[in-house]
């Protein structure tokens, strides 16, 4: 018995090890591998692009090449090059690719430019984290869903362009490819509208930890236009929110006319949609935007908005408003203005998008994206699938990166639990096969998303504690087949991640040991002192 116990784990560790063997130390991991003889050795000479189309990506794998003491220069028709980059008509997705390690070279093909730019960050993974010599192998490879997305909430804690920038350099390289930007909210207003500067120059002071604070904080329309070519070169969208028509705080600061009322603790909470030049306020805002993002996508949030909607009772331009279009319920009004915004997001060429509270304003199925964020309502999303809304998943839990991540942790969210990695990796599929949703319904799930709201991040020390390690998770959970999805693997893999953090300066949490880095402490939030405009 003794020996057969022996023979048992022997064959054990001889068969783990295998696996280790054919495995490739890429995040997230790619749909097929398959290991070939033999070694191939990076060395200076060429890398060889013979369809125009991809000069830029053979750019910048020659910029990455030479950060990593590396230099090949990248060239059109270049015979004998050491990487080829190669245009096939066989790769049916649009962000797929092809990767073959012999020990003669490098071949990366793929349909079009994303395709390229993922095949080019799956081989930079394997030489930061193999060296120059590296496995022969074969990769086909494309993503699960076509949203993968990462929402930043500058509203509450602003950051700035440098700290978006490095964002979008790990979205990159993980391959997610859509920066849900949250600019507007209660605690401030983050980008310029020239029409209208106070909302910036007074809209933009203070933050959620310190609301009476007299610094200014938002973007430029220059600094948009910059961060959005950024992105765009490492082929992520950027998707701006503007918030309405509750969360409309800071707008409401700068223009108090707008105001709809609100909640004693939050008297400007919501836009006031009973009166007419709200809705040309809100319609020359986003053609604003529209014209620097060049999204098809509008997001104009619309969630939460009965925290604030009890003031439309007595508001005397919501009532009449309400007699006019003859309406009978507040609830009714909020309907109503959320249609006349979709029409103004529509002709401005925009499609809407909001959170999933839209499913109850009627908005058209065929011509608008929802985002379900409410975990505990999983009848929403059935609706929502059932109706044939393109949904994108991003539920509090797992994907509320302001959760705590951790039992001993303290300064996130916690409500009925919280979202460690392991949650996140599970996702989609645990919840997916608790849910009951038929087959032909899940088709309209057009991927997933993590949202990084920032009450409790007020420094970029907190932001990466909170983002990191759980992006890898995010980034494995929307690109990588389920049937191929490993968590063992994946917490070997990340062993490698962990080091490219120390590197990069990134403060993160730390799963292997969760005492080995304290977490760092969140802010306190200072009570509000309300204009004169707001105080009867």
């Amino acid at each position: 018995m003794k020996l057969l116990l022996v023979v048992v784990v022997c064959i054990g560790w001889i068969f783990s090890g295998v696996l280790r063997a054919q495995e490739v130390s890429v995040i997230p991991y790619p749909a097929s591998v398959r290991m070939l003889d033999g070694k191939f050795s990076l060395k200076a000479g060429k890398i060889e692009y013979r369809t125009a189309e991809f000069a830029p990506e053979a750019g910048f794998l020659a910029e990455q090449l030479e950060d990593l003491s590396c230099r090949m220069k990248a060239d059109k028709d270049e015979k004998k090059a050491v990487i080829l980059l190669t245009q096939s008509a066989d790769i049916q997705n649009r962000e797929g690719y092809r990767l073959q390690i012999t020990p003669k070279g490098v071949t990366i093909a793929a349909k079009n430019r994303a395709g390229m730019f993922y095949g080019i960050q799956t081989f930079l993974q394997l030489v930061r984290n193999g060296g120059r010599d590296l496995a022969c192998c074969e990769i086909e490879d494309a993503p699960r869903y076509d949203w993968r997305g990462y929402m930043l909430d500058e509203s509450r804690h602003f950051f700035g362009k440098e700290k978006v920038k490095q964002l979008l350099d790990w979205m990159a390289y993980y391959k997610l490819n859509k920066f849900h930007w949250h600019l507007t909210d209660e605690p401030g207003w983050r980008i310029e509208i020239k029409k209208y500067p106070r909302l910036a120059t007074v809209g933009g002071k203070g933050n959620w930890s310190d609301p009476n604070c007299q610094d200014v904080r938002f973007y430029t329309q220059d600094e948009i236009r910059e961060i959005v070519a950024y992105a765009a070169g490492r082929h992520i969208e950027i998707i701006p929110e503007i918030d309405m028509p509750g969360h409309a705080t800071a707008a409401n600061f700068a223009y108090p006319g707008l105001s709809g009322g609100g909640t004693p603790e939050h008297p400007e909470f919501t836009f006031n949609v009973g009166k007419e030049k709200v809705y040309q306020f809100l319609t020359d805002v986003l053609r604003e935007v529209t014209g620097l993002f060049p999204s098809s996508l509008i997001h104009t949030g619309g969630d939460e908005v009965a925290y604030g909607i009890k003031a439309w009772e007595t508001d005397a331009d919501v009532q009449g408003m309400m007699k006019r279009e003859g309406l009978t319920e507040v609830k009714e009004a909020e309907r109503y203005f959320t249609h006349r915004i979709e029409d103004s997001v529509r002709m401005l060429g925009k499609t809407l998008a909001g959170w999933d509270e839209l499913l109850d304003a009627g908005v058209p199925a065929g011509g608008t994206l929802i985002f379900w964020w409410r975990h505990d309502r999983v009848n929403q999303l059935k609706k929502l699938l059932a109706k044939g809304y393109e949904t994108v998943l991003c539920p509090r839990k797992p994907l509320y990166f302001d959760f705590i991540q951790h039992k001993t942790h303290k300064w996130g969210r916690v409500w009925s639990g919280f979202c460690p990695l392991e949650d996140v990796y599970a996702f989609p599929d645990k919840g997916i096969a608790a849910w009951g949703i038929p087959a032909e319904h899940l088709t309209h799930i057009r991927g997933i998303q993590a949202n990084v709201w920032t009450e409790r991040m007020h420094n970029t020390r907190r932001l990466d504690f909170m983002t990191f390690p759980r992006i890898c998770a995010l980034a494995e959970s929307a690109w990588t087949p389920a049937g191929v999805k490993d968590y063992d693997s994946f917490t070997r893999r990340m062993e490698k991640a962990y080091r490219d953090f120390d590197r990069a300066g990134i403060y993160y949490f730390d799963a292997r040991d969760p005492e080995a880095r304290p977490e760092p402490a969140g802010p306190q939030q200072q009570k509000r002192n309300l204009p004169m405009d707001f105080r009867d």
